[in-house]
C-alpha cells in the first residue's frame, strides 16, 4: 500500500475513537414504564446538620414532581434488528442497560409504538411553573406532571432551551401549590453538602445526599457547559430534578452521569441555578430564546502559544478560523488575533467568549478587544443571531490525521512535503491549497509532543501564511534565530483550522 493510501485511511480512522460515556438521566421505555432496580450507593461520611435532613426533605419534597412524556415512535431497528421507538433516550436507555425494563416485540412496520420517557422536575411558583430539563419533554407530543401527592395533571411547554437543556412546564391545579427557593450556585464549594431528589427509574421520589465534588465541568454537551459534579447518587429519571443545599434552596438541576453500567457510580453532573434561573426568567417571558453569534472557530492561549505571539500571559481565545460571512468576517476579525475582551468582559478562555457572545442579543453593536501581531486592536461588531445550527465562537476540536519523504526540520521534529497534483488528488484537498504537507513525525521531538500529526496541512507559521514546504522549513528557522522561546504553526486538520504552540526548548 502506497504511503498516501494510508494517509487517506488514517484520515478516516481519524474520525473513530474511545468516547466518554456521558448519558442524560432521563428514564424512557416503550409502551411501559417498568421500574428497574439500580445501586444506591451509600455515601461514606456524609453527615447531616443536627443528625438528620429531613426537615429538609420535608420542606422541599412536596415541590418534587414527576414528568412523563408521550411519543408517537416510528419503527425503527437498531444494529441487531430490533424495533426501536423514537424517544432521544431509547438508545442510552437500551446501551447502558440491554432489554431489560425495555420489552420491545417485533411489531409490523406499519404498526407505531407508544413511548413515554420519565423524567423529574420543581415547582418555582404556586400557580404551577415547573422547571425541568430540556432532554425530558424534548419531541412529547403530550406531557403529564405526577404531583407528591399523586395527582396526574396535563402540563402545557411554556418553552425550552436545548443549548441549556432547561424547559418550562405549566399546569393548572385546583389549589396553590408547594414551591422551592432558588439558592445561589456561586456560593458553593467544592465539599459542600447537597440532596438529590428526582424519581429514578419510576420507582418513587428518591432523596440521596453527597458532596459537590468539581465545579466547572465541562461535558463537551454544548456551548454553556459549567455543570456542578456532585457524587450524591443519581440515575436514570433524576433529570430535571432539584439539587438543594443545606439551606433547602436549590443550587442545580441535576442533568447527567458518567457511568459504565447504567447505574450511578458517584459521577453526576448538575446545571447551576445561577445559570438556570436566568434562562428560566426568559423562557418564562418570551417562550424562546435567542443567542448571540459571533462565527469563530477558538482555542486557549497555552504559555507557549502567548510566548510565540509576545503575549504576556497566558488568556483570551486565540480565533483558529472565522466562518464565511459571519459577523466576525465582516468586522475584519483575522485568524491569529487573540481575542481579550468582548463588550467590557474580560476574555480568559474560550468559554467566557462563548457565553459572552450568547449573552448579548442579536443585533447589538459590541467592541471586541484582540491582540494582533504585538498590538492591542479594538473591533467594532454587529452580533449575529445564532440558531440551532451554528455555533456561538466553538472551541476548535483536534481531530487525528496522518506519511512520506520530505524535507525535514531537525529543531522539532518533522518531515515535510509540497502538496503536490498527485497529492492533492490522493487527499481529496481543494485546487486552492496550499501550504506543507506533515509526512512524518519524530515521536522524541517537540511537534510530536505539542501535538502535530501526520496527514496534517501546516499553512501558517507565527501568522504568516507558508505555501510550500521550504517556506515552513524557513519560517521555523527564522523564529528559532528571533529568540522565541516556541513557534506557532496554523494547522489544517479534517477541515478545521488549529493553532499549535511548539517549543523549541524540548526539540
Amino acid at each position: 500500500m502506497s504511503s498516501l493510501n494510508i494517509l487517506r485511511r488514517h484520515r478516516v480512522a481519524a474520525l473513530l475513537g474511545a468516547a466518554l460515556i456521558i448519558s442524560p438521566v432521563a428514564f424512557s421505555v416503550v409502551r411501559a414504564n417498568h421500574a428497574q432496580a439500580g445501586t444506591m450507593t451509600p455515601v461514606a461520611g456524609v453527615t447531616a446538620p443536627n443528625g438528620s435532613f429531613a426537615p429538609i426533605v420535608a420542606a422541599d419534597k412536596p415541590a418534587v414532581v414527576t414528568v412523563t412524556t408521550v411519543m408517537q415512535a416510528q419503527p425503527a431497528s437498531d444494529d441487531e434488528g430490533m424495533p426501536l421507538g423514537n424517544s432521544p433516550f431509547d438508545q442510552y436507555f437500551r446501551q447502558f442497560f440491554g432489554d431489560q425494563g425495555m420489552p420491545a416485540p417485533r411489531t409490523p412496520p406499519q404498526q407505531a409504538q407508544r413511548a413515554e420517557a420519565l423524567g423529574s422536575g420543581f415547582i418555582i411558583a404556586s400557580d404551577g411553573i415547573i422547571v425541568t430539563n430540556n432532554h425530558v419533554v424534548d419531541g412529547a407530543s403530550s406531557i403529564k406532571v405526577t404531583l407528591d401527592d399523586g395527582t396526574i395533571l396535563p402540563a402545557k411547554l411554556v418553552g425550552r432551551d436545548a443549548k441549556n437543556d432547561l424547559a418550562v412546564l405549566k399546569i393548572k391545579a385546583d389549589k396553590s401549590l408547594p414551591t422551592v427557593k432558588w439558592g445561589d450556585s456561586d456560593r458553593l464549594m467544592t465539599g459542600d453538602q447537597v440532596l438529590a431528589i428526582g424519581n429514578p427509574f419510576g420507582i418513587g421520589t428518591t432523596v440521596t445526599a453527597g458532596i459537590v465534588s468539581a465545579r466547572g465541568r465541562d461535558l463537551h454537551s454544548g456551548p454553556f457547559d459549567d455543570f456542578i459534579q456532585i457524587d450524591a447518587p443519581i440515575n436514570h429519571g433524576n433529570s430535571g430534578g432539584p439539587l438543594v443545599d443545606a439551606n433547602g434552596n436549590v443550587v442545580g438541576i441535576n442533568t447527567a452521569i458518567y457511568s459504565p453500567n447504567g447505574g450511578s457510580v458517584g459521577v453526576g453532573f448538575a446545571i447551576p441555578s445561577d445559570q438556570a434561573q436566568k434562562v428560566v426568567a426568559k423562557l418564562m417571558k418570551g417562550g424562546n430564546i435567542e443567542y448571540g453569534y459571533l462565527g469563530v472557530e477558538i482555542q486557549p492561549v497555552t504559555p507557549d502559544v502567548a510566548s510565540a505571539i509576545g503575549l504576556d500571559h497566558a488568556g483570551g481565545a486565540l480565533v483558529s478560523q472565522i466562518n464565511g460571512d459571519s459577523p466576525a468576517a465582516k468586522a475584519g476579525v483575522e485568524t491569529g488575533d487573540v481575542i481579550t475582551n468582548f463588550a467590557g468582559r474580560e476574555i480568559k478562555d474560550p468559554k467566557d467568549l462563548s457565553r459572552a457572545v450568547a449573552d448579548v442579543a442579536p443585533g447589538a453593536r459590541e467592541t471586541l478587544g484582540v491582540w494582533r501581531k504585538g498590538k492591542a486592536v479594538d473591533i467594532a461588531v454587529d452580533v449575529g443571531r445564532n440558531g440551532d445550527d451554528v455555533k456561538t465562537a466553538s472551541a476548535a476540536d483536534g481531530g487525528t490525521p496522518p506519511a512520506e519523504q520530505g524535507s525535514r526540520v531537525p529543531a522539532i521534529g518533522l518531515g515535510l512535503m509540497d502538496i503536490t497534483p498527485d497529492v492533492r488528488q490522493e487527499l481529496n484537498l481543494a485546487d486552492n491549497q496550499q501550504g506543507a504537507l506533515v509526512a512524518r513525525v519524530n515521536p522524541d521531538k517537540a511537534a510530536s509532543a505539542s501535538g502535530i500529526q501526520a496527514g496534517d496541512i501546516i499553512v501558517a507559521v507565527n501568522q504568516a501564511s507558508v505555501k510550500n514546504a521550504r517556506q515552513v522549513t524557513q519560517a521555523i528557522a527564522q523564529a528559532g534565530k528571533s529568540g522565541h522561546k516556541s513557534v506557532l504553526l496554523l494547522v489544517e486538520r479534517d477541515g478545521s483550522q488549529i493553532y499549535v504552540a511548539v517549543p523549541f526548548a524540548n526539540g
